[in-house]
């Protein structure tokens, strides 16, 4: 059965989406931007304060649904730029230095709020 996520410590959804949801096997979440619980969007800083934030969001809605960063399969990181691969990259691989998930990373049209960066994970929850 469909369990839908929700923490204070991340964003709120700003649409129709939940921050994640579960079958209590699998946890999906929505994609993740750089805008902090606040919401304050930090669309002008570098790309690696804006991974950081997008992933301080996504560890958040994990931790919500009893995943943390060991448990995640798969992420997706969408980029304004693919300019920016280089920066994302030092920074993400801070969050999943051991046994990292797989990943996709793509330059995407554009995306929301005029971020420079959206990271999305399927984790396993115990």
């Amino acid at each position: 059965m469909k369990e839908t996520i929700h923490t204070d410590d991340a964003p709120a959804a700003v649409g129709a989406y939940s921050q994640a949801t579960t079958d209590g096997d699998l946890v999906f979440t929505a994609g993740q931007i750089p805008l902090t619980p606040d919401g304050e969007l930090l669309a002008d800083a570098s790309i690696a304060d804006q991974t950081e934030q997008a992933l301080d969001n996504l560890l958040a809605v994990l931790d919500e649904a009893g995943a943390g960063p060991e448990d995640v399969l798969k992420t997706t990181v969408f980029l304004a730029d693919i300019d920016d691969f280089d920066e994302m990259n030092e920074t993400y691989a801070d969050y999943f230095d051991e046994s990292p998930p797989a990943r996709s990373a793509v330059q995407a049209g554009a995306l929301p709020k005029g971020a420079g960066v959206e990271i999305e994970a399927v984790a396993v929850v115990e």
